[in-house]
């Protein structure tokens, strides 16, 4: 919802924006010169030329296949005063700022989060310079407003140009194939009025008004009744600001994000490699080692992930919920923190100091799949056109929030450990998904259970499966010795003697299921084979394989799990072949779910091989 709302107060902005060559020098199309009049209060105030106005937006379109409304309330009252409302039959939302106060106010949980004291830096939200603090380079929204400083007459152009607008006159319409606007004037000889922009877009209307008399607020009135939580003012600012920054990059994200730089890095310990588009991590040494490597190659994916996690999702779950979210992260990681090795945590607190980053921060992000809660499956021996076993892993999980910006497929030899590779994400050392060098393969799947957090985090312990098991029975008897957290269903393979089986595991109870097995909530047994899903999917994961058993090999494998088994949210996919020590793995992009992308071959062993070579300090190489 949050991502959406930055959406919405975006599109107004973009009707002002246009991306592309320069329209300078074009013949002047009829309509122009009215649309640049028409849009030149707009772009007063966006451009902050104007000190005070209010902007009300009403859109109307399809969410989850249901028609619904969004209304936002802009009032900017001085260059350090606005109020915001939003108001959707899901969540109403209020921000009020004045010179010495901030308050988020939450009137379905009759809330207020009431931030005082000093503010300063980046991480700030006065309207005189909320523009520069709320963009970044990651968001084209960042490369188009360089486009402010060029006119009405410059936009209106562009607009009609590069939207393929008709300008009608007669209905004062400006129409492409995709939308229409009509802006309405309350006076047509002066620029200092009212307008009214009517907006279509494919299924959306919307219909913004804009006027000159912004609304006083009257800040302890509409707080009264509310239950106050109290924060220091940098903090609640500092999270707003850096969600709404992460959203604009996630709704438009720049070539910054969707083409990154591919040129390889090599640090102490460490290496960046790019496979087939895909960031693979090379990582070995003591943990604090390992750790320093990690935060020294990817400083700005753990900070986009951070963003993300803490800030962007964190403002959602505090509006769902009411509660704020930071704190219920860093509650969740002191009851955790007892049951994490005193090696992942030395690992991770080198990766923040290494990334720049408060360790505390990093520590709350690598407990947060434990606050939330996919599809697997293994099939072998008579299931399979060559007999071995083949372990799919699929991940539906926030693809809207935009993780998939820094996946990173880590191999790790931790000194002492077995070695792995760990599809994973910058700044987050545990395991979701994952497969060793004895041939251990090992994904997850999230259940029911939030809150039940005294004993080892789920991801904690997949990884210490890949960093310390050498068979099946290794990881069952880890997972049987400590205490669980929440409710999570697994799938662990072992390609030594193709065995797996699947797991459903809660703080009370351990349940294996061995491949072939009949089960209530999985139908009946298939011989040589595990699936793990729910619903339709798991009736369409059973059908596939079914339909081609006998004759799955790593193409098939990866057939199963393409859409619908995956879902829309699906950020990663993952296949592994634990006895060839090889995985094939696909992420989600800005487009598409990860079912729908290219898949990467990584050769685990010969990556371990490689990384006996000596590794340089600090500077770009060029491995080709």
């Amino acid at each position: 919802m949050f991502v959406f709302v930055c959406r919405c107060a975006a599109w107004l902005w973009l009707i002002t924006l246009a991306v592309g060559p320069s329209a300078r020098g074009q013949e002047v199309n009829q309509g122009t010169a009215e649309l640049a009049r028409e849009i030149t209060p707009l772009l007063q105030c966006i451009s902050g030329h104007r000190p005070s106005y209010s902007i009300q937006l009403k859109l109307s379109g399809p969410i989850s296949n249901k028609q619904q409304d969004i209304l936002l309330d802009l009032d900017r009252i001085d260059g350090q005063s606005f109020s915001l409302r939003v108001n959707h039959e899901l969540a109403q939302v209020a921000l009020y700022r004045t010179a010495d106060q901030t308050s988020l106010v939450l009137p379905q949980h009759q809330v207020a989060f009431v931030g005082t004291g000093p503010v300063s830096g980046n991480d700030i939200l006065e309207p005189v310079t909320s523009v520069d603090h709320l963009l970044s380079p990651g968001s084209m929204i960042a490369a188009s407003s360089v486009l402010l400083g060029a006119g009405p007459q410059f936009l209106a152009s562009a607009l009609i140009q590069y939207g393929k607008l008709q300008y009608q006159p007669s209905e004062q319409l400006w129409k492409s194939d995709k939308g229409s606007l009509r802006v309405e004037s309350a006076n047509a000889n002066g620029d200092d009025v009212a307008r009214v922009l009517h907006l279509t877009y494919k299924n959306w209307t919307g219909t913004a008004t804009l006027s000159f008399a912004p609304r006083s607020i009257d800040h302890l009135a509409a707080l009264k009744g509310y239950r106050v939580v109290e924060l220091e003012r940098s903090e609640l600012e500092r999270h707003l600001a850096r969600g709404v920054r992460r959203a604009l990059e996630v709704l438009a994200p720049s070539p910054l994000l969707t083409a990154p730089d591919p040129t390889p890095h090599k640090v102490s310990h460490g290496e960046l490699r790019w496979i087939d588009g895909h960031r693979v991590a090379l990582l070995q040494g003591t943990p604090e080692e390992v750790g320093r490597a990690h935060g020294e190659l990817f400083r700005e994916e753990i900070q986009r992930c951070t963003d993300s996690v803490l800030y962007c999702f964190g403002m959602v779950q505090t509006i769902r919920t009411g509660r704020w979210f930071p704190d219920e992260l860093q509650a969740a990681y002191k009851r955790l923190v007892p049951f994490i090795p005193q090696d992942h945590q030395r690992e991770t607190v080198a990766l923040a100091m290494a990334a720049g980053i408060d360790p505390q921060i990093v520590q709350d992000l690598n407990v947060f799949p434990e606050m939330f809660h996919c599809s697997g499956f293994s099939v072998s021996g008579a299931a399979t056109a060559d007999g071995k076993l083949y372990h799919g892993r699929v991940l539906d999980y926030m693809t809207t929030i935009g993780l998939q910006h820094s996946a990173v497929t880590f191999v790790v030899a931790i000194d002492e450990k077995i070695p792995f590779i760990n599809i994973g994400y910058a700044g987050f050392i545990g395991s979701v998904s994952g497969m060793n060098m004895q041939q251990i393969s090992l994904g997850e799947m999230g259940g029911r259970g939030e809150e039940n957090w005294d004993g080892v985090p789920m991801a904690t312990l997949m990884r210490r499966g890949l960093e310390e098991c050498k068979s099946l029975a290794d990881v069952k008897k880890l997972w049987e010795t400590n205490p669980r957290t929440c409710e999570y269903y697994y799938v662990f393979a072992d390609g030594k003697d193709n065995s797996a089986c699947g797991v459903a595991a809660t703080p009370e109870k351990l349940q294996f299921i061995a491949a072939g097995e009949t089960h209530p909530l999985l139908g009946d047994g298939i011989p040589d084979v595990v699936v793990l899903s729910s619903g339709e999917r798991l009736a369409t994961l059973r059908s596939r394989v079914q339909e081609y058993y006998g004759k799955i090999d790593a193409e098939r494998a990866m057939w199963l799990m393409s859409r619908p088994v995956a879902m829309k949210s699906n950020l990663h996919n993952v296949l592994f072949v634990p006895a060839d020590g090889v995985c094939y793995v696909a992420h989600a992009d800005h487009k598409s779910p990860a079912a729908e992308r290219p898949y990467v071959r990584l050769n685990l062993k010969e990556l371990l091989a490689e990384m006996a070579l000596p590794i340089v300090s600090s500077e770009k190489v060029n491995l080709r």
